[in-house]
């Protein structure tokens, strides 16, 4: 365990630039883009191997906002970043911090992380691959597919309503705090139990009527691929999407509460006694997050995995629209819907689309963003120290304004 001591919250969010405002004002309280602090350019030793990646190369692209987005780490919010870029004038790879506060020493090279909901995306891709292959289709009920896990009665459910966020499905409901949650670190959950736990509250809404984002729908979606497959989720993962593609750090890690390979510590902040203290959250059970949020993975491997899925590679291009088609209901809170089967919607002020999808689990944030053509691409993994909490770190708000300084 160690101690560092933690600045307070950002007062206001302040915005990069014009872009900037608008895409944010579309993010509304998902995301806030801030305006970084002032700092210096990273050293070559800390941040900005633009050779490393694999098929990442430089070109004429200037990376000085990203590199100056994550320079300085590790401090109060965040002890490592690692970002990788992609527009039209080539590609940029960079990290910061430090692998560990113990040993201070820097980041390993292809380090791999917890990716949180970006689960969602593998999951979604996985289902809609069986609908190719007629083994699924969207419009049929969970009820059928999996009898008996749904109350007698209980309103149908369609597997496009799991995986589009409008299920009506209650979620799990457990204890607030931290210490609660680090107490319960390494429990470990079955889909089963998590689905009855959740049943134990009255239903959000009638299926199909609005959009409410949660991971219950995509647990459920999860047990729905195991049934039909006869296989675990990690096999499929594997089988389907990760040799295939040559993905060599993606994988889900079932009861394994560690992160194999090489990696970099998560930290939470935890106060106690008046005083903050730095909690090593790396190893941590994610079967209370399966399907939806349990993925380990690395930048190469996102980024070959997005580039890959927006080009047809992974789900034929028949099932893939379903990716990009939202549906017609409105959120819960009563605006538009802005969830599609494992993707986020976010128009940009010239009319483009930025389709993204971003994670938290205790230690890790993640994120990855794409134009549907692929020509912008962007990922990143930032070891929060407050990953869960209600605002988004402050070094990943520097690292959404720089990228989007660059679209």
């Amino acid at each position: 365990m160690s101690s560092l001591p933690v600045t307070g919250r950002l007062d206001a969010m302040k915005i990069m630039n014009r872009r900037a405002v608008l895409v944010a004002t579309t993010l509304g309280a998902l995301l806030a883009v801030a305006a970084p602090s002032p700092v210096s350019a990273p050293s070559p030793a800390s941040a900005g191997d633009r050779r490393g990646a694999a098929g990442c190369r430089p070109g004429t692209l200037d990376p000085t906002p990203v590199a100056q987005a994550i320079a300085g780490l590790p401090d109060a919010d965040a002890t490592s970043a690692q970002v990788r870029i992609t527009t039209p004038d080539g590609c940029w790879t960079g990290t910061t911090g430090v692998r560990d506060l113990r040993s201070q020493a820097p980041v390993p090279p292809h380090a791999r992380f917890r990716v949180g909901s970006v689960t969602k995306a593998f999951t979604a891709a996985m289902v809609l691959q069986l609908v190719a292959e007629g083994r699924i289709d969207l419009d049929a009920s969970v009820q059928r597919l999996l009898p008996g896990l749904l109350p007698a009665g209980y309103p149908t459910v369609s597997v496009r309503q799991l995986l589009d966020h409008t299920s009506g499905l209650p979620s799990p409901r457990m204890p607030d705090g931290i210490e609660w949650q680090l107490a319960h670190r390494y429990d470990r959950w079955t889909p089963q139990q998590l689905v009855r736990l959740g049943l134990d509250n009255p239903r959000e809404f009638e299926p199909g009527t609005k959009q409410h984002y949660t991971n219950i729908g995509y647990i459920v979606a999860g047990m729905i691929i195991e049934k039909v497959t006869g296989h675990p989720y990690a096999t499929e993962l594997d089988r389907r999407i990760a040799r295939p593609l040559g993905l060599k750090d993606t994988y889900a890690p079932g009861d394994d509460p560690r992160i194999r390979g090489p990696h970099a510590h998560g930290y939470q902040a935890v106060d106690r006694d008046g005083r903050t203290e730095l909690v090593d959250a790396t190893t941590w059970s994610q079967t209370f997050t399966p399907a939806s949020g349990n993925i380990i993975s690395s930048l190469t491997d996102l980024d070959t995995f997005l580039t890959a899925l927006f080009a047809g590679r992974v789900v034929p291009p028949a099932q893939l629209g379903t990716m990009f088609t939202l549906p017609g209901v409105p959120d819960i809170g009563g605006g538009p819907a802005r969830y599609s089967a494992g993707l986020t919607a976010f128009p940009l002020p010239d009319g483009e689309t930025l389709w993204i999808k971003t994670g938290s689990r205790y230690g890790y944030l993640a994120g990855v963003a794409s134009t549907r053509d692929g020509r912008f691409r962007v990922e990143y993994s930032i070891t929060s120290t407050d990953a869960k909490g209600e605002d988004l770190s402050a070094t990943a708000q520097r690292v959404i304004a720089a990228a989007l300084s660059l679209l």
